[in-house]
């Protein structure tokens, strides 16, 4: 069996140090710009599908589908490159 450089060492305790970091914090480490965007459009959307209702129950699909709003986006964006 070989010895590990000093630079594989060090590469595998960093990656553990990063792997227990991201345990802890489920993945979820210094990325508060994502949950802003998606809050951002998330008011956005619902502002837009709540105003753009003609029932109430329309409204309330309104408010599921700000909920889910990075769906339509993708699907938008793809049927947009796609044809």
């Amino acid at each position: 069996m070989t010895e590990k450089t000093a630079k594989e060492a060090k590469d595998e305790k960093e990656f553990k140090e990063f792997f227990k970091y991201m345990k802890k914090h489920n993945g979820c480490g210094r990325t508060a710009g994502c949950g802003a965007v998606y809050g951002l459009g998330f008011i956005g959307s619902l502002i837009y599908f709540i105003s753009t209702a003609e029932s109430f129950w329309i409204g309330v699909l309104g408010i599921l589908k700000a909920i889910v709003w990075p769906a339509f986006l993708v699907y938008e964006a793809f049927d947009f490159l796609l044809k």
